[in-house]
């Protein structure tokens, strides 16, 4: 299928894998991007509220892409919604295209941060809810997906302490665990989580009903975390 063809279609999961396909080039971090590929899906397919249309809604739920070392796949997901044109898939990293290494929010409709240095985007999102409760907007949900490795860092450490104990209970982090992380903990890192004052759940990565069931979890008055477990990254 060419680009000219795939101009005005509607994607679905099943076209994904193609998507991400017409991305070539070096430094693509593949076991990166395809870690993150199901939970991307269910997010934007099911849970997120924000559509390309309204990118710039306010009352938009708010979606931060904190393992921006490898946006393959969710450069694949945002062109399935209509955030960006297929067009731009095949450009992927090249000088001239918007579609960088790491997703770039000026460049990249519907990216909230610019990101991949490791770390940091949890603790941009607890600043976002605390950012969006100051200005008493109630609706919109903030979500960040990380990845195990991520939870290295110290900065990590200090945002799951915050946002417990503050109560940011319309923030919401996915943590992709595909056993890179350099020291595992010994309870699982749900359990870190939850020391904390955070609801947590752990699901299976590659079941689409058992993350969107974790995903719609209530948990009121406390952040949510859900660890999307998938194979190892060495597999």
């Amino acid at each position: 299928m060419t680009i000219t063809e795939e101009r005005g279609r509607t994607y679905g999961y099943g076209d994904l894998s193609r998507l991400m396909g017409l991305m070539t080039g070096d430094e693509k971090h593949g076991p990166a991007a395809t870690s993150t590929l199901d939970a991307l899906w269910v997010l934007y397919d099911r849970v997120l509220r924000v559509a390309a249309e309204r990118a710039d809604d306010p009352g938009r739920d708010r979606f931060l892409l904190s393992k921006g070392h490898g946006p393959m796949a969710y450069y694949a997901v945002l062109a399935a919604k209509g955030f960006v044109p297929v067009d731009w898939l095949p450009g992927f990293g090249a000088y001239d295209s918007p579609l960088g290494h790491h997703p770039d929010r000026v460049l990249v409709p519907g990216a909230e941060i610019g990101s991949g240095s490791l770390g940091h985007g949890l603790p941009i999102a607890v600043g976002t809810a605390l950012g969006l409760r100051a200005q008493g907007l109630d609706a919109p949900r903030v979500w960040v997906l990380v990845g195990d490795a991520e939870l290295d860092e110290g900065s990590n450490h200090e945002a799951i302490a915050f946002a417990g104990p503050a109560g940011l209970d319309r923030l919401h982090t996915v943590v992709i665990d595909n056993a890179s992380a350099s020291h595992a903990r010994p309870d699982g890192i749900a359990a870190r989580f939850e020391a904390a004052g955070w609801s947590a759940v752990t699901v299976d990565g590659r079941d689409h009903e058992a993350l969107y069931a974790a995903f719609t979890a209530p948990h009121p008055g406390r952040p949510h975390v859900v660890v999307a477990r998938v194979e190892p990254k060495s597999a």
